[in-house]
């Protein structure tokens, strides 16, 4: 009977094979879960490797998600602390709002960290990341708490969903017309800077638009403000600029949308979008003629983004040897990507914010309108030094260095970092279960699994936990 089973088996993966195209292996599947998500379980390369790439591809966009399923903080539908409202306030008063709203900021940051830990689909988070760092605002303008979680829905809801409707829908939120300030912006005397970026950053790319388009378009931006007493998107009339106006060779009496329309229509935004989304996800060179041919499938899919996206994951360009650990990790990844992959329990993922902050990634306060560069910035002599630490006090090589002074705010987030990182359990014996075979063979394949590429160092001959830990420490660790 058993040997029947294996038969069939068997059969099951030639008719696959047949069917949809030769199965990915373990190689290709690994690949495809570490750029698409955080860093893959042995299980789940396991699984995916018996798949095509059509078929593992399509099952990945299959289980995507618009809703977070990790509780909200209990504070996200209080009333909104309306920043107007501040400058009249007592002294005192207007401290403890500002010292609220920093304590809620991590816990939001918390929160988001655990939804990327316990999703069952991170190629959603992934994507939320990836437009939370397109469609750049920070707290530390917007301040209000709520209006951050607010967009960070919104840019869950339509992570994969349509390009077109989530460039709408955030030139509206209430927290990117406070960060670029739409709120300024009214008739005579307008506020070019959401119109600048939304060409800029968010569309077309620099050389695509002239400083006259951005002076008109931001014409037919004003009047987009926000309602005092609610904080939501309100469009005031008798500020709006209604006269003709002239944007990229379009004229009329053009309000937001319009404009917004326009910039849709212009092929450089497809290219341009493809081109981040190519950086994000396959090497840091695109290759001109697949995002040419990529930008096409999007602009025929009318910006749905599942469309592009399995174009892309699907190519031969994405699973090319060449872009294989061509990408740094991002401090989110490597947190987040580590825990997972190693099962790590007793997390405090507010804590856990902090160590991405100190490592370069502050969620919800990237570090300008640009957003995080990403790439090689990642890595310098301070945050590859904070790297190394994390991963040694993670799996109890050392003990973190202690600052220089007991006093100030670094010194106190290290000592809170370190805290966090001493919490966390590692059960090496559990991870090991995973694999099959001899100890050798075992470690054989756990060195597979966790690196990107060929280990740097030569291997370790300690313990199991000695093992891994220097798994983590290896240069290689840090890529994908």
């Amino acid at each position: 009977m058993k040997r029947l089973a294996l038969g069939l088996m068997a059969l099951a993966t030639l008719w696959t094979a047949a069917v949809h195209g030769a199965v990915l292996g373990y190689d290709d599947a690994k690949h495809l879960l570490l750029r698409s998500g955080f860093a893959p379980m042995e299980a789940e390369v396991q699984a995916f490797s018996r798949l095509s790439r059509s078929q593992a591809v399509d099952r990945l966009l299959g289980e995507t998600r618009t809703l977070a399923q990790t509780p909200p903080p209990d504070w996200v539908d209080e009333p909104r602390l309306m920043l107007n409202r501040l400058k009249d306030l007592p002294e005192e008063e207007k401290k403890a709002l500002l010292r609220q709203e920093i304590q809620r900021g991590i816990g939001l940051r918390g929160w988001w960290y655990q939804e990327m830990l316990a999703t069952p689909s991170p190629l959603t988070e992934r994507m939320t990341l990836f437009w939370h760092n397109h469609f750049v605002s920070s707290q530390q303008k917007v301040k209000v708490s709520q209006l951050m979680y607010r967009q960070n829905v919104l840019l869950r809801s339509q992570a994969l969903g349509n390009f077109g409707t989530l460039l709408h829908a955030v030139a509206k939120d209430p927290a990117m017309i406070v960060y670029l300030d739409s709120v300024s912006n009214r008739r005579g005397q307008p506020n070019e800077n959401f119109a600048r970026e939304v060409m800029e950053l968010f569309t077309l790319g620099v050389g695509h638009y002239t400083e006259q388009d951005v002076r008109e378009a931001a014409r037919a931006f004003t009047g987009w403000s926000l309602d005092r007493a609610s904080g939501e998107f309100r469009f005031y009339p008798f500020l709006h600029d209604g006269e003709q106006k002239t944007v990229l060779g379009h004229s009329g009496n053009l309000d937001g949308d319009d404009v917004l329309d326009i910039l849709l229509a212009q092929p450089a935004t497809a290219e341009f979008v493809v081109t981040k989304l190519w950086h994000e996800f396959v090497s840091p060179q695109p290759d001109a003629a697949e995002v040419k041919r990529l930008a096409a499938v999007f602009r025929s899919e009318h910006y749905e983004i599942k469309p592009v996206l399995r174009a892309l994951l699907v190519s031969d360009a994405f699973y090319a040897r060449e872009n294989r650990a061509a990408l740094i990790k991002s401090p989110v990844e490597l947190l987040v990507g580590t825990a997972r992959q190693f099962g790590v329990t007793g997390l405090d993922s507010r804590l856990f914010a902090l160590a991405g902050r100190q490592l370069g990634q502050d969620l919800f306060g990237p570090p300008n309108v640009k957003g995080w560069p990403g790439g090689e910035d990642w890595i310098n002599s301070t945050t590859l030094l904070g790297r190394k630490q994390v991963m040694a006090r993670l799996f109890r090589a050392e003990e973190m260095p202690a600052p220089a002074s007991d006093n100030g705010r670094d010194a106190r987030m290290a000592r809170r970092i370190g805290r966090s990182l001493d919490s966390m359990v590692f059960d090496a014996e559990r991870f090991f279960a995973a694999f099959a075979g001899s100890e050798s063979a075992r470690r054989a394949q756990a060195e597979k699994l966790v690196l990107a590429a060929p280990a740097t160092q030569p291997s370790s001959d300690g313990g199991r936990l000695e093992f891994v830990r220097h798994l983590a420490l290896d240069p290689a660790y840090q890529l994908k």
